[in-house]
């Protein structure tokens, strides 16, 4: 799968990177959503995993312009953030968000995500 991973922490985004490239997948990173749009704009991703705050766009508003968009309408977004405050998990219920992980995430649950991910589409 082609994934783009969005988060302001590089140490997050390495270890989404390592994670995910070691499990087969070719995976891009970003720092912010405004990055992650011009990467989503120059390549059709197969699945986005984002951070909920981040500067520029938050992982939120991100995901309401990909859904807009013919290409992203139904590709697979994960919210991968410390928030868990239901208002949030609400909003990205509503941009149909395929999932929600709380940080810090266990590399296993994360990739059985992405497998369950994967054959579901």
């Amino acid at each position: 799968m082609k994934i783009l991973a969005i988060d302001d922490s590089k140490m997050i985004c390495s270890m989404l990177k390592n994670v995910l490239s070691g499990a087969g997948h070719d995976v891009t990173t970003a720092g912010d959503g405004k990055q992650a749009m011009e990467l989503a704009r120059a390549t059709i991703f197969d699945l986005i995993v984002t951070d909920v705050n981040m500067p520029e766009i938050n992982g939120i508003d991100l995901a309401m312009i990909l859904r807009a968009t013919d290409d992203y309408r139904n590709t697979p977004i994960i919210f991968l953030t410390t928030e868990t405050k239901e208002e949030l998990k609400s909003r990205g219920t509503e941009m149909e968000g395929t999932a929600w992980i709380t940080k810090p995430f266990s590399p296993v649950t994360l990739l059985s995500l992405f497998d369950a991910v994967q054959k579901g589409s």
